[in-house]
């Protein structure tokens, strides 16, 4: 990064954090906190209002705020394809706000960097795992959720588990704190305090069904952060599996979540998954058809019989 583009991120973030110490700077930047010290010394001579306090760091002084930048076509690109990510997955409150948001980085553009724009978007197209828009119960549940994350208030819903042996399988309403929403392998999953449980659970939103916001207020804790957040590991079934050689190199780097480990035998190559229940890698498996032999555990061996057995009868 040069100088030039430095000092202007530098006001950016200025303008982002409020308030920001030379180190942190200058950690964000890659560079030294002199060269730092320098820069604020060159934007304050050329007029930029930087306020530096002891303890604390730099600030921009109120009320000042950078006008209109111009965007590169990569940036435009970025941030329209963003724009269609919304539209696919969110509520339509978002969507509107979406489509608005992207009319107005396009008025930005100059004519060549928006047929420049255009043509990038032309070459790139977002896709689910089953290329389909959120169902439209889900984005409703998306809305809600939002609105009662924002008002501090609790939620409730009918919540059905696709697999009977968990140990969240009962059926019945729950009520929860809503603590964030994260959008993983195609679907949205609520993360939330659950009442019932009295701990973290996590909840598909295309499985929620009746949901309401309740007049109960939460808070959420402050040392929880979303961003942080690491689930607790709760795999503990272990599946060992044996690839013939000619799909060896597709499995190997196919980057199955539920991959623990793969190793080379002479005769393919065998991969340890580990899972919760075995219905979650069954389609998987059976999806390698013969080129996969499943060594362990017997009761997952007989399973993939059973099916097989179920498929060799309906043809």
């Amino acid at each position: 990064m040069n100088k030039t583009d430095r000092l202007l991120a530098l006001i950016l973030e200025l303008q982002r954090q409020h308030t920001i110490r030379a180190e942190d700077l200058a950690a964000s930047f890659e560079v030294s906190v002199r060269t730092i010290y320098r820069d604020v010394q060159a934007l304050s001579e050329a007029g930029v209002p930087i306020v530096g306090t002891t303890g604390n760091g730099y600030s921009l002084m109120e009320g000042y705020f950078l006008p209109p930048i111009s965007f590169t076509v990569e940036e435009a690109a970025t941030l329209l394809i963003g724009t269609s990510f919304i539209d696919r997955q969110f509520d339509d409150a978002y969507r509107d706000r979406a489509s608005a948001a992207g009319k107005k980085i396009e008025a930005l553009l100059s004519d060549n960097v928006r047929s420049e724009t255009s043509r990038i978007r032309g070459s790139m197209r977002l896709l689910d795992p089953y290329d389909q828009k959120a169902l439209p119960h889900e984005k409703e549940n998306l809305r809600q959720i939002r609105q009662a994350f924002s008002e501090g208030r609790k939620i409730s819903f009918d919540y059905s588990k696709k697999n009977a042996d968990s140990a969240d399988s009962d059926p019945g309403r729950r009520t929860v704190a809503p603590y964030g929403l994260v959008f993983v392998e195609g679907a949205w999953m609520l993360v939330a305090f659950c009442d019932l449980r009295r701990d973290i659970r996590h909840f598909r939103l295309s499985r929620m069904k009746e949901l309401t916001r309740l007049d109960e207020r939460y808070e959420l804790p402050a040392q929880f952060d979303l961003r942080a957040y690491i689930p607790a590991d709760d795999r503990r079934l272990r599946i060992v599996l044996r690839f013939q050689p000619t799909v060896a190199d597709e499995v190997g780097k196919s980057g199955y979540p539920y991959m623990e480990e793969t190793h080379e035998v002479p005769s393919g190559l065998d991969v340890v998954l580990r899972v919760r229940r075995p219905d979650e890698v069954l389609r998987w498996v059976l999806g390698w058809g013969a080129d996969v032999t499943v060594l362990e555990p017997k009761s997952f061996r007989e399973r993939i019989r059973e099916e097989a057995q179920k498929m060799l009868e309906r043809y």
